[in-house]
């Protein structure tokens, strides 16, 4: 009988090259478990707490701090070192008092930022796609994987007509409650996601809207009044005036 499903295991040559590890130093690297984010884009809990924050020395003491109820990712207690953890990512561990949020690093992919106390109480989401389920209802499915619905009757929600793909959304951990909108478009401070200009950021000045199956290009200008492109899949919006999360003093060079 043939084998069913993908494989458990990882070689750590093919891991992804901002996972902090000595790719000859061992052969298996522990695999995340599907979850929010892809695999490529995404940590492992145990690579935060034994590689990154240096918390645990191996697995058995990273599963015995995850066992003891000391890590929340965006409120929620989470217990199993393969829960994947990406992009804007709130990571909590109130023991040590100490909270981060994942965010895109210049030339190294993502990593980890501290924030302050207020903070950890919010996430911004990027809007993937809209849908409409049963009964009429437009569902917003989001970049971690939040299912957010929209009911007309609900007065205290954002009306659908203005929540666009590619929008952000200011949400609070963990009821998902929309605390605010940010549309994309010019005059928005955001960051570049991936692709070589990873972790910069800037104000977006142009959009350049492309036909059939070519990407929309953006054009962003920084701190030091410079300009650069990106494709538009890799822009995420982060605030109006200014942004609305703190950001490492790398990124903002």
């Amino acid at each position: 009988m043939g084998k069913k499903g993908g494989s458990k295991h990882l070689k750590r040559l093919p891991a992804p090259t901002f996972w902090p590890i000595r790719k000859k130093e061992f052969k298996w690297v522990i695999k995340p478990k599907p979850g929010p984010h892809m695999k490529d884009r995404s940590f492992p809990l145990l690579l935060i707490l034994r590689e990154i924050l240096g918390l645990a020395k191996n697995r058995k003491e990273a599963k015995r701090i995850l066992s003891e109820n000391h890590v929340k990712i965006d409120g929620i207690i989470r217990k199993k070192d393969t829960f994947s953890i990406g992009l804007m990512d709130v990571l909590d561990i109130p023991i040590i008092k100490k909270s981060y949020r994942i965010l895109p690093m210049r030339r190294r992919g993502l990593g980890l930022h501290v924030i302050d106390g207020e903070e950890k109480d919010f996430k911004l989401c990027k809007i993937m796609n809209k849908t409409v389920v049963k009964g009429g209802i437009s569902q917003l499915n989001l970049h971690d994987g939040r299912n957010i619905l929209l009911r007309k009757s609900d007065p205290e929600k954002i009306t659908e007509d203005i929540l666009k793909t590619h929008d952000v959304l200011k949400i609070d951990v963990p009821d998902s409650q929309i605390l605010d909108h940010l549309s994309f478009d010019v005059g928005v401070f955001a960051i570049v996601e991936n692709g070589k200009n990873i972790g910069r950021w800037g104000e977006i000045i142009d959009i350049e809207k492309k036909e059939a199956l070519r990407p929309s290009i953006v054009t962003l200008k920084d701190s030091n009044d410079d300009q650069f492109k990106t494709i538009l899949d890799y822009v995420f919006p982060v605030g109006k005036t200014e942004p609305w999360i703190s950001l490492p003093e790398e990124i903002k060079q």
